[in-house]
């Protein structure tokens, strides 16, 4: 039997379960006396509560308890995690976010009263019931808009609607000067559009409260379990945390937007206390799309000047970001530390300089969303290298590549400091490049496109190079850049009697493939057959504490504190086999499952081992029974996946209808344990990116009204919008972790969007449309009117 699992593409053994109907989510839980909540939302973006009347709706058949902001009057809101303060040094304006809302409502959805009864009809109906008198506001909702002198204010504490400004990189007075003494400048101001995260399984929560133990329990779709309780009970409710057990079930994707601690997970806690029941409540689709929080929504003005032989001199950034009515879990975190400190892309620009306000809305909470703050800042660069290069009339391959930082793999050469803040770990970026190139054909290309263009087809080709931080840490680094937490990770491996291995992860699997990328690296090291390995995670209970699952981290931070976990548990099994096989420790080697003694046929195999530590019959005198280690990994520096991205458009002349007729994926994500679902990561982020490209965008009228809150109007793409994706890899080992893997869950998401877009103009430009910039999505009204 192999025990070779590393690199091999071993298909998810959790999709049995999955596709059987035998996975349990949230939603699928009842628990004896189970109540059910609905909320009492606004229906206005800012207006003040003159009152609510629960009187007709407490009388209604079922109803057993109604809560509104008033009782809640003294409980804490829900803390933000990241604090970024302004340029001056002054605090971050950080506003309480109640668990409902009192005295005045401040986002369409914000909830006013929770409606608990023995059905989900009977809450339906008697929060219809519920009556509150409302007297509407004028809201804001664009974050350039809302630092404008006499625009709406959200916040009395936010004066200007600002909650912070925020600065990095080379002092402006020497980017200013670097610009000024530019052979060329090209200057982009462009909306990074707001985006709705639509993970398939909505959000449901469970509070439940035991008066004879006094122990609460949480069941949460989240991507954090202990996270969601440290923030719940340290700062919201002040339970002590040995009281609390939340659990994360089968969770049906995130893509960031169930990393949060959201309000309804702290107050679905508490009333179940206030009831002694049970309380369950599950999002409709209609609130997912309004309250599930929101991704991306920057405004941003930037301009990157070149010297006369085509060198990026300076880069300058100002971006209004939007926040939303309240600060997120890590909503600071995404405009500068994820989105500014990614600025010098693959690019040697020696002089940068990113300015950051974050501004408060009228609006949805904004927080992170698949590549958070990276595919903001891949967007902006590579978009105004495109347009650079238009401008100039030269090649964009070409320009990218006499601009790239040369190739270096961090253990010869150093690593490569940025001028914010970063420095990359390894990298090859001419190498994806030219393996892009070889795929797609770019001369064969180019003489195609011309030949189009005569014939009155407008063919564009796009490319997007990124690079993107993940394995997001080190603790250190992210504390000092206003992280309220740690972001190690924790990795148990319990070693059974009879050899069999239990491991207990602190990330959260919601769509990865942890159970199955996990133990393949767990089978493989230990050289034991994957059925042997038991994966488990999301139960704060029986998993020690450790920071969940986003920002590519899981196989990086988790799969690396499994490793050293891993690591103890041969090394202690060589000291028991050496006393068994009567030799040195330092004398067995351990290999495919087995202990031997070097340059002997003595060993001794994983099992023996196993069964010999619990019952130590023949045993070093020395060494305490069992195998059971657990490990905290908290990584030296970030990890640096990159790669090339190459998208093939048509642009229909009459109607501006845009058909992605190829997409190419060049990407270095190190290591590789499973390649099948690297694939399949790739893919699913390649979809969203161009989903935003051509397709998505939350849409606010001028009243704080999102006019596409739901699928008949929030335009997905669908398969049949869709080429089949040509994919290719490169490997740059990271030499910081043991495995010496990036992460891959979002290099698609990152690397997809800037590709189109630039296709897109490209097409325009070869038909002698020289249009500058299209606001995003791409939808064939927008480019017919461009073309116009």
């Amino acid at each position: 039997m192999s025990t070779n699992y590393i690199g091999k593409s071993v298909r998810r053994v959790e999709d049995k379960r999955f596709i059987t109907g035998k996975g349990k989510y949230t939603d699928d839980i009842i628990l004896p006396g189970m109540t059910h909540g609905i909320f009492v939302r606004s229906p206005y973006a800012h207006a003040k509560i003159n009152g609510i009347d629960t009187a007709t709706a407490l009388k209604m058949p079922g109803v057993v308890a109604i809560f509104t902001g008033a009782d809640l009057a003294d409980v804490n809101g829900v803390p933000c995690g990241w604090q970024v303060n302004f340029k001056n040094g002054d605090t971050m304006k950080e506003p309480k976010h109640p668990l409902l809302a009192h005295g005045k409502a401040l986002h369409v959805g914000d909830p006013v009263a929770f409606v608990i009864a023995e059905t989900p009809e009977q809450a339906k109906d008697a929060a219809d019931a519920v009556e509150v008198d409302y007297e509407e506001l004028p809201a804001v909702t664009n974050p350039a808009e809302g630092v404008k002198p006499g625009a709406p204010l959200v916040h009395d504490t936010a004066p200007g609607n600002i909650a912070f400004d925020w600065e990095l990189g080379n002092p402006k007075a020497e980017v200013d000067a670097a610009l000024a003494a530019a052979a060329h400048i090209t200057t982009l101001e462009f909306v990074n559009q707001r985006m709705a995260p639509n993970a398939i399984e909505p959000r449901s929560y469970i509070g439940a409260y035991d008066t004879t133990s006094d122990k609460y329990t949480l069941y949460t779709s989240t991507q954090n379990p202990h996270l969601i309780r440290l923030l719940m009970c340290a700062f919201v409710l002040g339970i002590p945390e040995h009281k609390v057990r939340v659990v994360g079930p089968d969770v049906g994707g995130g893509f960031g937007s169930k990393i949060f601690h959201y309000t309804e997970e702290a107050l679905i806690t508490w009333c179940a206390h206030k009831i002694s029941r049970p309380v369950k409540w599950t999002s409709t689709r209609s609130e997912a799309f309004m309250l599930d929080a929101h991704g991306r929504d920057h405004v941003t003005k930037a301009q990157m000047g070149f010297d006369a032989n085509g060198k990026i001199t300076a880069l300058k950034v100002n971006t209004y970001a939007n926040m939303g009515a309240f600060l997120s879990t890590f909503a600071p975190a995404v405009p500068t530390y994820l989105h500014g400190t990614l600025l010098q892309g693959l690019y040697t620009t020696p002089k940068i300089n990113v300015d950051v306000t974050a501004v408060f809305t009228h609006t949805n909470a904004v927080d992170a969303y698949r590549g958070a703050g990276r595919p903001e800042a891949t967007y902006l660069l590579e978009r105004l290298i495109d347009l650079s290069a238009l401008e100039m009339g030269v090649d964009p391959v070409e320009l990218r590549l006499k601009n790239f930082i040369p190739a270096f793999d961090g253990v010869t050469q150093s690593g490569y400091q940025t001028q914010v803040a970063l420095q990359y770990d390894s990298g090859n970026y001419q190498g994806v490049v030219e393996k892009g190139l070889a795929m797609l054909g770019y001369a064969d290309f180019r003489k195609a496109q011309k030949e189009a263009a005569k014939n009155g087809k407008l063919l564009g080709v796009g490319f997007s190079t990124y690079i993107e931080a993940c394995g997001i840490a080190p603790s250190a680094v992210v504390g000092s850049l206003g992280a309220r937490a740690g972001l190690y990770e924790v990795g148990q491996v319990r070693v059974q009697p009879t050899g069999k291995v239990s491991v207990f992860t602190g990330a959260h699997s919601h769509g990865q493939g942890h159970e199955t990328t996990f133990a393949q690296v767990v089978a493989d090291k230990l050289g034991i057959s994957m059925e042997d390995v038991d994966i488990v995670h999301g139960d704060s209970d029986t998993v020690a504490f450790g920071m969940g699952t986003y920002g590519s981290r899981s196989l990086a931070v988790g799969g690396s504190a499994i490793i050293k976990s891993i690591d103890k548990i041969i090394e202690k099994g060589k000291k028991i086999a050496a006393h068994k096989l009567e030799a040195a420790a330092g004398d067995i080697a351990f290999e495919n499952g087995k202990f031997t003694v070097k340059g002997t046929d003595k060993s001794l195999s994983f099992g023996d081992i196993a069964l010999t530590a619990y019952v130590p019959h023949v045993y070093p005198a020395d060494l305490e029974p069992g195998l059971d280690f657990s490990s905290f990994y908290d990584p030296t520096n970030f990890t640096y996946p990159f790669g090339c991205h190459i998208a093939v458009v048509e642009v229909e002349k009459e109607t501006g209808k845009v058909s992605l007729k190829r997409f190419i994926a060049v990407d270095d994500v190190g290591n590789v344990i499973n390649p099948m679902i690297v694939e399949g990561q790739i893919h699913g982020g390649v979809v969203q990116g161009i989903g935003q490209a051509l397709f998505e965008g939350v849409e606010y009228d001028e009243n704080g009204q999102m006019t596409n809150a739901s699928y008949m109007d929030y335009c997905m793409p669908r398969a049949d919008d869709l080429p089949m994706f040509e994919t290719g890899s490169q490997v740059t080992p990271c030499p910081h972790n043991p495995l010496g893997v990036k992460g891959a869950g979002e290099a698609g998401c990152i690397g997809s969007t800037p590709a189109v877009v630039n296709a897109v103009i490209d097409a325009l430009w070869s038909g002698g449309h020289q249009v500058r910039d299209i606001l995003m999505p791409l939808t064939p009204e927008r480019v017919w009117t461009a073309m116009q």
